[in-house]
């Protein structure tokens, strides 16, 4: 997507008490009452306005860049309130958000036993209430929606219904559309999705951009990654950081003290400088976190120049992604 931000701030951590990151209480501490969790969040996007504000880019890619969800707790009214308190018109801003799952943790962290903190719903009638629900705290700042972790099992790649409201939303509200996929086969939910077309312009396809998992520990969906680029789609890659489980790699550390920077931006640098040209999402809960990784920009330049280290690094770092899933699946929300 020409012009658009390179790397934005991710909500999941900020709009809600409890992720699945490792190590939120050495971070984030341990008072997280609504009034607490918003004053971080408005101090993160302080910094992200900040850092994009004085970047050397003179296009739209210095833009700041929030993605939110509707399942990630407060997260759209956190970034809808702080857009308007600060008098941030919408073309000075890119907003992104997702519907299907709704939240239901009533700001609780630790939850019973196999009680889930989000429950997914990809019917029609989901949609049409999530859509406006985003409408009301965010509508006139978005610029792409998305569907939350398209599934087959979910139906949204086979309910017509649900794509004549997509196609409707896009043609009514002039927001682009989007899917977020996960899981060990989230290459071929990417490829079956790009087969699918607007409702009412027949020769357009349906979704504009994918975000997906991709980092140096899961890259099972690289190849998928690269035709959708190659077809025109939006990259995004969510979890860019394996949520901390990549900071934890030993040869990440070798790797990072050779070039002279930071775990993370070298992670995230390494996707950055991926052929298929993605977009990345943060997910700091801190201002230092932000500033860190928006150093990855420089890193993937570096890496650009040199491929064959960038494919080195790749390699050393990758695991198979059925164990990479089955770990993550196994993380606990802290």
């Amino acid at each position: 997507m020409n012009g658009a931000p390179r790397l934005g701030l991710g909500m999941a951590a900020l709009g809600r008490p409890g992720y699945i990151t490792l190590d939120r209480a050495s971070t984030l501490g341990s008072v997280r009452t609504i009034d607490d969790m918003q004053s971080k969040a408005n101090q993160v996007m302080d910094q992200l306005f900040q850092l994009s504000t004085t970047s050397t880019t003179t296009t739209g890619a210095n833009r700041p860049w929030l993605d939110c969800a509707r399942s990630y707790g407060l997260s759209e009214k956190f970034v809808g309130e702080y857009l308007r308190d600060n008098k941030i018109a919408p073309s000075d801003v890119f907003v992104s958000s997702k519907w299907g799952y709704t939240y239901v943790a009533d700001w609780n962290i630790e939850l019973g036993e196999g009680d889930p903190h989000e429950v997914k719903d990809h019917s029609a009638d989901n949609f049409l209430k999530q859509v406006e629900e985003t409408n009301e705290f965010i509508g006139e700042f978005v610029d792409l929606y998305q569907v939350h972790s398209a599934t087959f099992e979910s139906g949204i790649l086979t309910d017509e219904r649900v794509h004549a409201a997509l196609s409707k939303c896009k043609d009514e509200r002039g927001w682009m559309l989007g899917l977020s996929v996960s899981g060990p086969n989230q290459g071929d939910i990417l490829k079956e999705a790009m087969k699918l077309k607007s409702t009412t312009e027949s020769e357009k396809p349906l979704f504009d951009s994918v975000q997906c998992t991709y980092n140096i520990l899961e890259q099972g969906a690289g190849e998928a990654l690269q035709v959708a680029h190659d077809s025109g789609m939006d990259i995004i890659i969510k979890e860019g950081l394996a949520n901390g489980r990549a900071l934890r790699l030993p040869s990440l550390k070798d790797y990072a003290a050779q070039l002279d920077c930071a775990p993370d931006q070298l992670a995230l640098g390494c996707i950055l400088a991926q052929p298929f040209e993605p977009r990345v999402l943060s997910g700091a809960v801190t201002p230092e976190q932000l500033t860190s990784n928006f150093g990855a920009q420089d890193v993937a330049a570096k890496l650009r120049n040199e491929p064959g280290l960038l494919e080195e690094i790749m390699k050393e770092c990758r695991v198979e992604s059925e164990p990479y899933w089955k770990e993550r699946s196994a993380l606990s929300w802290n």
